[in-house]
């Protein structure tokens, strides 16, 4: 196994670090080779340039910008984001990772004289996991649509495998979360995480705050 798991959150010691500290033991304790992308460490910048959009078609010439993150997403076959969910939606910079790596002859293939839709170019990834905490309520972020759940779980699972299997976990409401709550939810994560690797969960105690 090859995973990748892409990490944003600007505070290295909020609870989705915690999340994504659990996550990675749990992929390296699966044996699984595992390449971790922390944008906001890295400082990765989430704007598409105008010369990365002229140059958008131009493969393999458009991945030069963003080339070890295009390497990572080619050479994964496990993908895991992990992420806050803010305005019901993904981060800019993890929105912008998206506009900048997932680029044609990577993510993609554009339509060509045989083809005249876009097809997936991320077939070799057989797993998808995604990992998120929300201030609004369950309620809330369903009736608004979940856009950001949706453009990873829906547009992005697309691009993948055709039988790629999925994993999701949220922790809803929380600004009012608790040392429990946050503890019960690095549980479901584990439980979701083992689900999707085939791995074993065990209890997890304890939570960043």
């Amino acid at each position: 196994m090859r995973a990748l798991v892409v990490y944003c959150h600007p505070d290295p010691e909020s609870f989705n670090a915690a999340i994504c500290d659990l996550v990675c033991t749990r992929l390296t304790e699966a044996g699984a080779e595992l390449r971790v992308l922390d944008l906001y460490a890295r400082g990765f910048d989430g704007a598409l340039s105008r010369t990365e959009w002229r140059g958008y078609l131009d493969s393999p010439a458009n991945r030069v910008p963003v080339k070890q993150d295009a390497h990572a997403l080619e050479w994964c076959d496990t993908l895991i984001f992990i992420y806050p969910t803010w305005w019901y939606g993904l981060p800019a910079v993890l929105k912008g990772w998206l506009d900048r790596v997932m680029l044609p002859d990577v993510a993609f293939l554009m339509p060509d004289g045989a083809n005249k839709t876009i097809r997936p170019g991320l077939t070799h990834i057989t797993r998808l996991g995604v990992f998120t905490t929300c201030g609004a309520s369950r309620w809330l972020t369903f009736l608004v649509g979940a856009p950001g759940k949706r453009t990873l779980l829906r547009g992005v699972r697309l691009l993948c495998a055709r039988r790629c299997r999925t994993a999701f976990a949220a922790h809803y409401l929380m600004d009012s979360s608790t040392p429990e709550s946050r503890a019960t939810h690095l549980e479901r994560v584990d439980r979701a995480l083992a689900k999707l690797i085939g791995a074993k969960a065990r209890q997890t105690k304890g939570a960043a705050a």
